[in-house]
C-alpha cells in the first residue's frame, strides 16, 4: 500500500494509494474510477506528464522530482485535459481534486513516499 506524507507541511496526502509502475498500469491510470476518496491516490512512475483522457473525475496532479520534492502542481485537472510536461519530474501523484489546496501543498515541499 502506498503512503505519501508532505514532510514540509506535516500532513498526509495519501494513506491508501496505489502504484502504477508498469506500462499497462500507467496506461490505465484512473480510467474507470468514478470517485477518489480522501486519502486515496495513485503514484505513477516513471512519469513526467499525464492526461485525463477517458476519465470521469477531476484530479490534482503533483509532479515529483528524484529528490521527492514537489516540482509543479496542476490543481483540479478536468477529464479529457492534457497535463504539461514537467522537466525533471520522475513521478506523478494523482489525488482527489482539492487535496493540494486543502493540505497547502506547494512547489518545493518535501514529500516522503512509502511503498
Amino acid at each position: 500500500m502506498l503512503q505519501v506524507e508532505n514532510k514540509t507541511r506535516n500532513v498526509t496526502l495519501v494513506s491508501k494509494g496505489r502504484l502504477a509502475n508498469n506500462f499497462w498500469k500507467r496506461l490505465r491510470g484512473l480510467v474507470g474510477v468514478k470517485e477518489l476518496a480522501a486519502g486515496d491516490g495513485m503514484l505513477i512512475q516513471p512519469c513526467n506528464q499525464v492526461h485525463c483522457m477517458f476519465m470521469s473525475i477531476p484530479i490534482d496532479v503533483i509532479y515529483i522530482g528524484s529528490d521527492q520534492r514537489v516540482l509543479a502542481i496542476d490543481a483540479a485537472m478536468r477529464p479529457w485535459a492534457m497535463g504539461r510536461m514537467v522537466r525533471g519530474a520522475k513521478r506523478v501523484l494523482e489525488l482527489p481534486a482539492g487535496t493540494a489546496a486543502a493540505t497547502e501543498t506547494k512547489v518545493g515541499d518535501q514529500l516522503q513516499i512509502t511503498l
